[in-house]
């Protein structure tokens, strides 16, 4: 794991961004154990063989975790926004998401 991923997470404010924050991160690490991280863009990015796989940005009233390539996938209804090459999903305080679902998702997306 990147240390300046690391230190960034930690000093997100808000706990509850925080918290959200270190669960996508290791649910990243469960679906892709080689990943490479980095911060750019002030944003934890995480590749797998050099491709975006996933970002995980914070703003003031929100946690977003966006999927690189994802073409072909289903996403639920719903839950996800975005273009053809990559889906958001955005949490505010007290939301809970289905992380079987999310990993699956990302592994679905990271499989090429």
């Amino acid at each position: 794991m990147n240390q300046e991923v690391t230190n960034f997470i930690n000093g997100i404010k808000e706990t509850w961004q925080r918290e959200a924050a270190v669960s996508l991160r290791e649910l990243v690490y469960q679906v892709i154990p080689d990943a490479q991280e980095r911060l750019q863009y002030k944003k934890p990015h995480f590749l797998k063989n050099g491709k975006y796989a996933a970002v995980i940005s914070t703003s003031k009233d929100a946690v977003s975790f966006t999927i690189f390539n994802p073409a072909g996938i289903e996403f639920p209804e719903g839950i996800f926004d975005g273009p053809p090459e990559r889906k958001t999903l955005k949490l505010r305080q007290g939301q809970t998401y289905d992380p079987e679902q999310l990993a699956n998702l990302v592994a679905a997306a990271t499989s090429i």
